[in-house]
């Protein structure tokens, strides 16, 4: 997700899950029988997922479930999964299909299979137009502020590639907006999608993204290793979503800006 993990402590994970024999999945066949697909979702990842003021999950991610949950003909459970326990989830058959930003990669392919990107990470820069900069390398100058969360895996990369500009690490998505809207930084370089709804609350500020990209991730559904089934159906179903434009109005919605870099359909998989 979100590029929210910590690099070791995902090497750690992937490494005591090879050891551990995977459960019996549920197939397709086995969710239209008993009625529900559970589906793991982040608890604490607004406007993604979360409890909204009546305690039921709200968010992107809600949206997307029930809309999936509805064409098996189901109804969706939604599992609270925190970001560490979406692969062990999946593996242990906890859940049935993993949402919550989960980007795919080689050491999760190992122990989980992927469905065609449900959306993208794009990671960019969000800043003003007090900079006239027009590519993220050139923020490698002493006289610019980067905010990010502490913590966080960008705060490394940025020290590592932008080595001469300075860093303010805040505790949350919110702070960081607030810190170029107030002048404390100059830009955020992040993901940037889970970043813009934030910055209407900042009206007086000229707001700008640069329209180049540092990178592009692409998350999809995971669903257990070798549950050809439910995948190919959630292909399908994926497929239909991104071409009547539905994933992004969805987006929008949420977020409050369009997908940085939108997922283009693609009737193969």
């Amino acid at each position: 997700m979100l590029r929210r993990f910590v690099t070791t402590l995902l090497a750690v994970v992937v490494s005591a899950l090879l050891f551990v024999a995977p459960s019996q999945a549920r197939s397709l066949d086995d969710i239209i029988k008993e009625g529900t697909i559970r589906i793991g979702v982040n608890p604490n990842f607004p406007p993604m997922s979360s409890y909204g003021a009546t305690n039921q999950f709200e968010g992107f991610d809600i949206d997307v479930g029930n809309m999936l949950a509805e064409a098996i003909g189901v109804k969706a459970e939604f599992v609270p999964t925190e970001t560490p326990q979406r692969v062990p989830f999946l593996v242990s058959d906890r859940i049935d299909i993993s949402l919550g930003a989960l980007t795919r990669t080689a050491a999760r392919a190992k122990l989980i299979d992927f469905t065609v990107p449900l959306h993208t990470e794009a990671m960019a820069v969000l800043t003003t137009d007090k900079v006239n900069e027009t590519g993220w390398k050139a923020f490698d100058k002493d006289k610019y502020t980067l905010v990010n969360i502490r913590g966080t895996w960008p705060v490394d990369f940025l020290k590592k590639e932008l080595p001469n500009a300075k860093m303010l690490l805040v505790d949350s998505i919110a702070d960081t907006v607030r810190s170029v809207a107030q002048g404390r930084a100059d830009a955020i370089i992040e993901n940037i999608d889970f970043f813009m709804a934030h910055t209407k609350n900042f009206p007086d500020v000229k707001w700008k993204v640069l329209p180049e990209t540092v990178f592009v991730g692409y998350c999809a559904i995971g669903v257990s290793k070798g549950n050809d089934s439910l995948r190919q159906f959630l292909n399908i179903k994926l497929y239909d979503l991104h071409s009547a434009g539905t994933i992004n109005e969805k987006w929008q919605e949420w977020y409050g800006a369009p997908m940085l870099k939108p997922v283009v359909a693609n009737p193969f998989f």
